[in-house]
């Protein structure tokens, strides 16, 4: 599904962010990157969508090339990926409803884009989502009137109303209690295991890399220090990884 090849980030402040990552990502995979702040997480994310372009190297999703795609096949690309993050990024004066539908931006034109113009379906469908999250109350409220873990799951809804096939997840429970962190990560492991979304979700936490994932990957520098299944590590070793950096 998702191939990258030498990836390489070097920002203007000489930062390398990432340091000839390559890697391939299978249909149906939970895939957790582990580091801390600064190991390359979120860059790694955002090269993937192009929401950071990257200094070097490629990027495909299902056979076709994201790094230098034009905007409008870029924006076909990214119909089918989903974006979660970690300050949730709705639009807090707006609704629920409408940060959810959001989601549709990229299948419709331009024009209706900017009036809003959305299918008495998608609302339908909005409504489904937020139903199925457990929010489907808060529906006509305004999003900055939420929980922390409320939005988060505005920002769930607002992928899956995306239809995606990957999910990419940038430490989507990092301002959340333990509580509400496991109801989000829990939602995450729904979509992959009943839906079939393809997951690559960024974390800090060696103990939650271990429960979600089927397979991790560990940062360092920029840098791929781990690539493996769950099974093979302990909670040792998945410490001595997260130690290092």
């Amino acid at each position: 599904m998702l191939k990258i090849e030498q990836l390489c980030k070097t920002y203007k402040n000489g930062v390398e962010a990432l340091q000839d990552v390559s890697l391939k990502v299978e249909a149906g995979e939970f895939l957790v990157v582990l580091g801390k702040s600064g190991s390359g997480k979120s860059t790694l994310l955002r090269c993937i969508n192009r929401l950071i372009e990257p200094t070097s190297g490629r990027i495909f999703f299902n056979d076709e090339e994201i790094t230098g795609a034009p905007n409008g096949k870029l924006r076909q690309l990214r119909q089918k990926i989903g974006m979660v993050f970690q300050q949730y990024n709705i639009v807090p004066r707006c609704s629920v409803q409408t940060n959810v539908l959001t989601g549709k931006l990229a299948s419709i034109s331009t024009s209706a884009s900017i009036f809003n113009l959305f299918t008495q379906a998608d609302v339908e469908k909005a409504r489904q989502v937020l139903n199925r999250l457990g929010i489907a109350d808060k529906e006509w409220d305004r999003a900055d009137k939420l929980s922390g873990g409320q939005q988060q799951r505005v920002g769930l809804a607002r992928a899956l109303m995306q239809e995606p096939q990957l999910i990419l997840a940038d430490e989507p429970i990092s301002s959340l209690d333990p509580a509400t962190s496991k109801q989000i990560m829990d939602l995450l492991k729904e979509f992959n295991q009943k839906d079939g979304v393809t997951v690559i979700c960024n974390l800090h936490l060696p103990s939650l890399a271990r429960e979600y994932g089927s397979r991790i990957i560990a940062l360092s520098e920029g840098r791929i220090v781990y690539d493996g299944p769950e099974i093979d590590l302990d909670e040792n070793q998945l410490n001595s990884f997260y130690d290092s950096q």
